[in-house]
């Protein structure tokens, strides 16, 4: 995939995760899962730059619930200022996570995907106020909505010069 990035000069998205759809949940053991993901996403980076593709090309996506369980999606989602110091794009899915839906028990019960919509807008409203260059969603009018009035807000607080 790498020759294929460098030779057509396509943005790619670099999403973190291990194993695959069987082996996830025995892969999500993390020390600290901010630095070890921020590891393994530069170590492919650094892949990727070194087949030639150029670093402005390429956009991080920290992998949200792939090999995650809730707390260490909050961690990541917290630590998103790490992410986007790196100098390169940020992308964010939160979307109906099975982590939202956790937050959100309803009888003791997870709240089911589409009843996620809400916490969805509100942690893509808060990714893109916090550096995120895009979210990956299902509701996309919510979210932009959500967005708008987040970076509305967020400006509104700065200072006039």
């Amino acid at each position: 995939m790498p020759a294929l990035i460098a030779e057509t000069g396509v943005p790619y998205v670099l999403m973190h995760r291990r194993g695959d759809a069987s082996s996830m949940v025995t892969e999500a053991n993390y020390a600290d899962v901010v630095e070890e993901v921020i590891k393994e996403l530069m170590d492919v980076r650094d892949t990727f730059v070194s087949a030639g593709v150029a670093p402005e090309k390429l956009i991080l996506d920290p992998g949200l619930g792939f090999a995650k369980d809730a707390e260490h999606n909050w961690e990541l989602l917290r630590a998103l200022d790490r992410f986007t110091a790196l100098g390169h794009r940020v992308l964010v899915g939160t979307s109906r996570k099975r982590f939202l839906g956790s937050l959100l028990t309803v009888d003791g019960k997870p709240a089911a995907p589409t009843a996620r919509d809400a916490a969805t807008a509100a942690s893509s409203a808060l990714a893109a106020v916090n550096g995120a260059w895009g979210v990956r969603v299902h509701d996309v009018p919510a979210n932009l909505d959500a967005i708008k009035v987040a970076t509305a807000w967020s400006a509104a607080r700065i200072p006039a010069l």
